[in-house]
């Protein structure tokens, strides 16, 4: 197994029966891929750099410089760059090109997300989408076929590269579950995402977009490194595993791959009481188990069970009925209820995260908290059944949902929310 940055849960108690590990590495020293992940850097002097006559002659032609082509594709707008990075600060014009980019991928591959932070202040929906687009384009590469951009590398047998899968793979007691082509490929487009990832923290800047919105998102709101690490770490934590034994290893997967996120965003949204991280780790756990039970059917289809193995078996079921068969297990209903029912403990907790944040930025998570609730519910109601059609919401959902959250988050007063939610546990209002 790899070694793990411990997650917050030992620093604050866990519901959900995931294990606190009380006791085990009490002590924190810098483990052996903490050391490795910050060997991972992109120094000024180590690439080639953009020329003061082409940055400028990008800025010149900015306002012309679009970022849909003319199939309605998304276009990186510095794509026809040969070099990696700008060695001086970009004007503000290329700066606005790259945010706009990252809100065109966010509104085109994330609408529920997108809905859930539009109504921010600018600069705070601006971050928000580049930091989706920062998550995307790495589950895109882990989970996709996406090609990342990074001119002037030898790809898999660049020596870095080569060095850097190595490591990683003496600190894994397993091998990969690619095929090799696919595993080499990912693992080093990874390893190149890490280096301008590493952009973000030192003197250069990256003329791919999603890492140039980035740097000024990290700058302007003190977002530490790690969270970017830890989800990186997620992404390749799927190139080594596709089965998950027990819920504490589960608990440590949506961690890096979800509540991270969450730890990012409330950077953005402003918080002040230190229990916000409590909270949006929480946030992040819900939201992930919410996805594990929708995509049930989905991922068996790609060789990937999340449940966790030991649960299935104390409760009847095999990984082979995960085709659909296990519709027709008398424990799976059961075992599903018992499933919502651990997920919304981390779900309570998630929302004691939304009176610690400003009223402006509120309604960002009670949105996304509200849409995975309704989705949870729907899978509930459906018995389980998430074979055979994917759960989602519809536009009128969405759309209901949303001036739901709004019209409680951002006009009524505080003192009114016992109110709501008294209403909403007898179903008179949505429960947001």
């Amino acid at each position: 197994m790899l070694e793990r940055r411990k997650p917050l849960d030992l620093l604050f108690p866990l519901k959900g029966n995931a294990s606190t590990r009380s006791g085990e590495e009490e002590v924190q020293h810098p483990g052996t891929l903490e050391r490795l992940r910050a060997g991972v850097t992109l120094a000024r002097d180590a690439v080639k750099a953009v020329s003061l006559t082409a940055m400028e002659a990008l800025r010149e032609g900015a306002s012309y410089i679009g970022i849909v082509g003319e199939k309605n594709e998304l276009v990186d707008p510095f794509e026809h760059l040969d070099a990696p990075i700008w060695s001086e600060r970009p004007p503000a014009e290329l700066l606005k090109l790259a945010y706009g980019y990252c809100e065109e991928l966010t509104m085109r591959e994330a609408g529920n997300f997108y809905h859930s932070f539009k109504y921010l202040p600018d600069d705070q929906r601006m971050s928000m989408c580049a930091i989706y687009a920062f998550c995307r384009r790495a589950d895109d590469i882990a989970d996709g076929d996406w090609a990342d951009r990074f001119p002037g590398s030898q790809g898999e047998m660049d020596p870095e590269a080569m060095s850097y899968r190595n490591e990683l793979e003496a600190l894994q007691n397993q091998g990969t579950i690619l095929d090799q082509d696919a595993y080499l490929n990912k693992i080093t487009q990874l390893f190149f995402f890490r280096k301008k990832l590493s952009t973000c923290y030192n003197e250069v800047y990256s003329t791919d977009p999603v890492f140039l919105a980035l740097k000024d998102t990290v700058d302007r709101y003190s977002i530490q490194r790690d969270v970017f690490d830890d989800l990186i770490s997620g992404m390749e934590d799927d190139l080594y595993n596709n089965r998950y034994r027990s819920f504490d290893e589960l608990y440590i997967y949506c961690y890096r791959v979800a509540s991270v996120v969450g730890l990012m965003c409330i950077e953005i949204y402003g918080y002040e009481d230190p229990r916000a991280k409590k909270f949006a780790e929480s946030w992040g756990i819900f939201m992930q188990l919410t996805n594990v039970l929708r995509d049930v059917g989905e991922d068996i289809q790609r060789d990937r069970v999340y449940l966790p193995l030991d649960e299935l078996e104390r409760n009847g079921m095999t990984e082979a009925e995960l085709d659909g068969k296990i519709v027709l297990n008398k424990h799976w209903e059961p075992y599903v209820r018992s499933y919502a029912a651990r997920a919304r403990t981390y779900l309570e907790e998630a929302r004691q995260l939304l009176p610690l944040l400003p009223r402006r930025s509120r309604y960002s998570p009670a949105a996304m908290i509200a849409f995975y609730d309704k989705i949870l519910r729907q899978i509930e109601k459906q018995q389980g059944d998430v074979f055979t059609k994917r759960v989602k919401l519809n536009k009128v959902q969405k759309i209901s949902l949303a001036a739901a959250v709004y019209l409680r988050h951002r006009f009524l007063p505080a003192f009114l929310d016992p109110v709501w939610g008294a209403l909403a546990r007898v179903g008179i209002l949505p429960s947001v």
